[in-house]
């Protein structure tokens, strides 16, 4: 079962070595005529440079891939990565037209955009570059919060660690739960992650608005998550009418002022999740939402896991000693 991986330069060692890595778990529970065959390409005939340092050899250039492969999947740059040549972008369309599937982890997305591979597809990349990529390619339904993502023959990872979610997820579709849980289990990994993206951003409320007025309530809000932020009170701190400063406000920030709060109030409780008080109510209540029922809610509509589960993940060593 040919499977090929596509490195750009500065590449992500962590994405190729855990795809290849998966992969090879899994070929030790597989007879030999059902195992994978994984070949790593490069655009040119050199070593593959990658951003932590390791250099890595390929097995060849685009043009030797042996094919069609089963799978076709372009791995991530640090950053958005360098496109592909005019003659690389149309060798990727080509040959990903002749695969049983495609796709990409973290800023391989890219890639695939530059290609046309993307258009009228939900697709995910990394949660810092969704952004840039959806600007890019707005033909693309860029959906930022998920870890992987199917749509038809494309399959698309997050950032970094997620390429080996998806090639979990590949396993799992072609040798079944089994196998796809023996090679989670050898990674010492979930074979799947509870959440998205979204646990892992920054910031959810990182839009700046660009007027002062719609600036300075966004501060407010940040500063003070427990006051009365409703579209009244923020209103008038602005200045204006709720139907401008509604309108206003998602124009500069791409959401809506509700939106924008609560995503406030959760990154608020996230730090206070990380290293503050045990008391989950009372943060909460610190954080603006009527108690930890509504937090909760908050946390699994915007980020797909709770508080709880959020707080066992990213809680400093420190913090849970106490």
């Amino acid at each position: 079962m040919l499977f090929a991986i596509i490195a750009p330069a500065n590449a992500h060692s962590l994405e190729l070595c855990g795809i290849l890595d998966a992969l090879a778990e899994a070929n030790t529970m597989l007879p030999p005529q059902r195992a994978y065959e994984p070949v790593v390409l490069a655009e040119q005939a050199q070593v593959i440079p990658c951003h932590s340092g390791m250099r890595i050899a390929p097995d060849g250039v685009l043009e030797d891939l042996d094919g069609p492969a089963n799978t076709l999947i372009v791995v991530g740059a640090y950053g958005v990565p360098f496109p592909a040549s005019p003659a690389g972008a149309d060798w990727l369309r080509r040959e990903a037209m002749a695969c049983r599937r495609y796709g990409s982890a973290c800023t391989g997305a890219f890639w695939l955009g530059a290609a046309g591979l993307l258009d009228g597809r939900r697709v995910t990349t990394h949660w810092a570059y969704a952004a840039e990529l959806a600007r890019q390619y707005p033909r693309a339904r860029v959906e930022a919060e998920q870890m992987v993502l199917r749509d038809g023959p494309l399959v698309t990872a997050g950032g970094v660690t997620a390429a080996i979610d998806m090639t979990l997820a590949l396993i799992e579709e072609d040798h079944g739960h089994a196998i796809a849980l023996w090679v989670a289990r050898r990674l010492a990994m979930y074979l799947r992650r509870p959440g998205g993206q979204a646990q892992y951003a920054v910031n959810l409320a990182a839009p700046a608005a660009l007027r002062d007025n719609i600036e300075r309530v966004q501060m407010r809000v940040r500063n003070h998550p427990e006051e009365n932020h409703s579209l009244g009170a923020m209103a008038r701190r602005a200045a204006m009418s709720e139907r401008n400063f509604s309108r206003v406000f998602r124009r500069e920030t791409g959401m809506s002022a509700a939106d924008f709060v609560e995503k406030a109030r959760i990154d608020a409780a996230r730090r206070m999740l990380e290293s503050g008080p045990p008391n989950v109510n009372s943060i909460a209540l610190k954080c603006g939402f009527s108690g930890q029922d509504a937090m909760r809610r908050a946390f699994v509509r915007q980020m797909q896991v709770t508080p709880g589960a959020y707080r066992r993940a990213f809680r400093s060593s420190l913090a849970s000693n106490l």
